[in-house]
C-alpha cells in the first residue's frame, strides 16, 4: 500500500502515527516548506502543493499510491485538489484503488437539536459548507467515473493531543459559553485516523459520518476538563454578549445530534466513544499538551 494524501496536517499526521505494522509508504502534501521536519517525524515523506497545479514530484508519487487522501478545504474558486489533479487521478494513477475525502458535519446545517444520519438532507447554513457540499459530489462523480470507491468522511469537531479543552484552561483561554439547549458532537483526531485506515484497508467508499456518541453542551466539556484537571471551572457566559469571530459565532447558528450507526455497521469501533473517556485517557497518559514535556506544566488562572 502506497498512500498519499493531499493536506497532510493534524489528522494526516495522526493517521501516519497510526500506520499498521508493515511497509506502508506516506507520502504528504503541505504548503510550507518549513512544515517539512514535523512531517519526517510522523513518517511522512514532504511534498509541497500551492494549490492549483501539481509538481512533478508529485505527480511521480501519485503514479505509484494506491490510496488517496484528500484534505483540504475548498475555496471560492472550487476544489484546488480537483483543479489541479482531475486528470491526473483519472489517467496517470494506474495503481489507485481507493479515495479518501474529508469533510465536515457542517454540510447538514441546521436540524434544531434531532438527531440526524447520513440519510438525512444537506441544508448547510455557511458558504464554507455549501462548498464542502459541492466538493463531496464532485469526488463521488470522479470516483464513479473511474470505477473507484470514494469515502467521504464528515467529519464533527476534532480534538486530540495539543487541541483540546485541557489547553485551553492551561492557557487561561477556555470559555464556557451558554446557548439553551445547544450541542455538538466532537471526535477525537485518533479515530478519525482509525476510521480512515478502517475503509482504505476494506476499500469501503460511501458516505459516513465519523463522530462520537456523545453530543454535548459546550460549557459541559470545559466544566469535566476542568474537573479532571482540578482546577477551578471558568464562568459562563451568556452567548448572546460573548465576543466571538463571525466564524466561531457561525458554529453556533447549527444545532444537531449526529448519529455515527453506520461506519460502526461496517465494524468500526471507537476508541474514544465520547469526550469523557477521551479526556480521562488524555490525562492519564499526559499526551493532551502535545509533547511529553508539556504533560504536567502549570495551570493559568482562567
Amino acid at each position: 500500500m502506497q498512500v498519499f494524501i493531499f493536506g497532510a496536517g493534524y489528522s494526516g499526521k495522526a493517521f501516519a502515527a497510526a500506520r499498521p505494522a508493515g511497509a506502508t509508504r506516506i507520502v504528504g502534501t503541505t504548503r510550507d516548506e518549513a512544515k517539512f521536519p514535523a512531517l519526517q517525524a510522523s513518517g511522512i515523506a514532504p511534498l509541497t502543493f500551492g494549490g492549483r497545479s501539481v509538481s512533478g514530484n508529485v505527480i511521480n508519487a501519485l503514479a505509484d499510491t494506491t490510496h488517496l487522501i484528500v484534505s483540504v478545504a475548498p475555496d471560492d474558486a472550487g476544489d484546488p485538489v480537483l483543479a489541479a489533479a482531475r486528470e491526473t487521478i483519472l489517467g496517470a494513477m494506474p495503481r489507485l484503488g481507493w479515495i479518501g475525502y474529508l469533510s465536515t458535519v457542517g454540510v447538514y446545517g441546521d436540524h434544531l437539536g434531532a438527531w440526524i444520519d447520513e440519510s438525512t438532507e444537506c441544508r448547510p447554513t455557511s458558504a464554507r459548507s455549501r462548498r464542502r457540499v459541492e466538493a463531496e459530489q464532485q469526488w463521488l462523480e470522479l470516483g464513479r467515473d473511474a470505477s473507484l470507491p470514494v469515502a467521504v468522511l464528515r467529519l464533527s469537531g476534532i480534538y486530540g493531543p495539543g487541541r483540546n479543552a485541557f489547553v485551553n484552561l492551561r492557557d487561561g483561554t477556555a470559555k464556557r459559553l451558554i446557548k439553551k439547549d445547544q450541542v455538538f458532537n466532537r471526535i477525537h483526531v485518533s479515530d478519525i485516523a482509525g476510521a480512515l485506515w478502517h475503509l482504505a484497508e476494506r476499500n469501503l467508499g460511501g458516505v459516513f459520518n465519523v463522530t462520537d456518541d456523545l453530543p454535548a453542551p459546550p460549557q459541559d466539556v470545559v466544566a469535566y476538563a476542568a474537573q479532571v484537571m482540578g482546577v477551578e471551572s471558568p464562568p459562563e457566559i451568556p452567548f448572546e454578549t460573548a465576543e466571538l469571530s463571525p466564524m466561531a459565532r457561525s458554529f453556533y447558528g447549527e444545532n444537531k445530534r449526529v448519529s455515527n450507526a453506520l461506519i460502526r455497521r461496517t465494524g468500526y469501533s471507537f476508541r474514544y466513544p465520547d469526550y469523557r473517556a477521551a479526556f480521562d485517557a488524555m490525562w492519564a497518559d499526559g499526551s493532551w499538551a502535545g509533547d511529553a514535556a508539556g504533560a504536567r506544566s502549570p495551570i493559568r488562572a482562567s
